[in-house]
């Protein structure tokens, strides 16, 4: 296995590491840059900034570093729950109807966990638990279904286009 990358570390979260250190391994061996791109399967000029960043700021700057951002909130542990609270229902929550909506999502998080979220956010937690959220259907409260069942059935055929008849071309 010349100049590939070792089997102990190639998990999801850390390969992209792992193939950065063996290009550093590689290096210290004595390789060609070229070789080395060659040989992990890479561009010359990511091998040449692996390089450079691990002279500039050590080699331990080629380990992973967690992407830049806020820290989540929501503990892991608050997130696990999260599911069994939402098939709970809207209306344990003192909800209206048992509908779950971003903005009803936020409220009970804040009322649950004591952390607000904007509603645009708490669709991605939503997603993040594998649920979907939830639009009330808006009817008008005015509304007179037999009159509407009834122009349906009389004035609608008679606005209603037809298809025209195909010509005999």
């Amino acid at each position: 296995m010349k100049g590939g990358m070792s089997k102990k570390s190639t998990s999801p979260q850390n390969w992209r590491e792992a193939r950065r250190m063996r290009a550093w391994e590689l290096h210290e061996a004595g390789w060609k840059q070229k070789d080395i791109a060659a040989a992990l399967g890479v561009s010359e000029g990511a091998v040449s900034q692996w390089f450079k960043k691990a002279k500039t700021q050590g080699v331990q700057a080629l380990r992973h570093q967690p992407p830049p951002g806020r820290q989540a909130q929501l503990s892991p542990e608050q997130m696990a729950q999260l599911p069994d609270l939402l098939a709970r229902g809207a209306m344990a929550f003192g909800f209206r109807g048992d509908v779950w909506t971003t903005a009803r999502v936020v409220e009970m998080i804040k009322q649950q966990f004591g952390v607000s979220y904007h509603r645009a956010h708490a669709s991605r937690l939503l997603r993040r638990v594998k649920y979907s959220r939830q639009k009330p259907i808006q009817k008008a409260t005015q509304r007179n279904e037999a009159a509407i069942q009834a122009w349906k059935e009389e004035r609608w055929p008679v606005l209603k286009k037809s298809p025209r008849r195909k010509s005999g071309r």
